[in-house]
């Protein structure tokens, strides 16, 4: 009997005003639910513009508490109305510090905890350490009705630690929410995600917006996929110009088929990883 979670991805374009935003959210998580997903994962900061292309106070006023906040308390209802695991990514405003995050919520509406973007770039057109500090997290795996999940975001991708620190805690799935331009980073997309998810034996569900946006000279490029251990991609990927709604079988018995076959985490030697956190 195989083990199969049908789970989905979406990504859309800005709307122009963040209600409006949450709505055609929630509206697609609604189709995914009827065509039968059990988890998805929106798009990096979600329900807002990627203002980061500038430096502007004014954007700080996105930023809401997690969970107590009224975007994750709408999502819990959504959860618990669609019966669907939701990884919800926003601008978190904690006291008087400010993350990039992703709130899990489960299939019941509970609110599972969240992760914080632990890496922070800053250089032209991404300047995310005027908005986000650090984050503190670490790399938690959250025990979902679908099973044992993780999330990395955008620019943590880049970084092969902490994807496997989700791996060696467990997850089955690691969703990464990203907000990527056309230019720098594009020709990485179809390259890092499929390599993390054959040195981690996992699946990934990578995500990015489309579209363009009020802030800077950019142009999202979609291309949302689900990656298998295998570093197959899940029955293609989404437009590089359209919103699209990505819903696929992943079958879970596939990680421990490909671990059989690569003992990558019986073969480790972090007795011999040192000079990895040496300062």
């Amino acid at each position: 009997m195989t083990n199969i979670v049908r789970a989905a991805i979406v990504q859309t374009e800005w709307t122009g005003d963040v209600e409006s935003m949450i709505k055609k959210n929630m509206d697609y998580a609604r189709e995914a639910a009827k065509k039968g997903a059990k988890v998805m994962c929106f798009q990096e900061l979600f329900s807002a513009p990627y203002f980061c292309q500038v430096q502007d106070n004014e954007h700080f006023a996105y930023a809401e508490a997690i969970p107590d906040g009224s975007t994750v308390k709408a999502m819990q209802d959504l959860a618990k109305e669609t019966g669907m695991v939701l990884v919800v990514p926003i601008f978190e405003k904690a006291h008087d510090f400010y993350y990039n995050t992703a709130a899990v919520i489960d299939a019941d509406g509970s609110y599972l905890g969240k992760y914080r973007k632990t890496h922070i770039p800053h250089v032209k057109g991404f300047f995310e350490k005027y908005y986000f500090r650090p984050g503190n997290t670490g790399y938690p795996v959250f025990d979902t009705a679908v099973g044992r999940i993780g999330v990395y975001i955008c620019y943590d991708r880049h970084f092969p630690e902490g994807w496997r620190a989700l791996g060696l805690k467990g997850a089955k799935i690691v969703f990464n929410p990203s907000a990527t331009s056309r230019g720098l980073s594009m020709y990485l997309w179809n390259l890092e995600q499929p390599a993390a998810a054959v040195a981690n034996e996992y699946f990934i569900g990578a995500i990015n917006r489309v579209g363009q946006e009020p802030f800077g000279d950019n142009d999202y490029y979609g291309s949302s996929y689900f990656v298998n251990p295998r570093g197959q991609i899940v029955e293609g990927a989404a437009s590089d110009t359209e919103e699209e709604l990505v819903v696929r079988d992943l079958d879970l018995d596939l990680i421990d088929e490909v671990r059989m076959n690569w003992a990558f985490y019986r073969d480790r030697r972090p007795d011999a990883y040192e000079d990895l956190v040496a300062p």
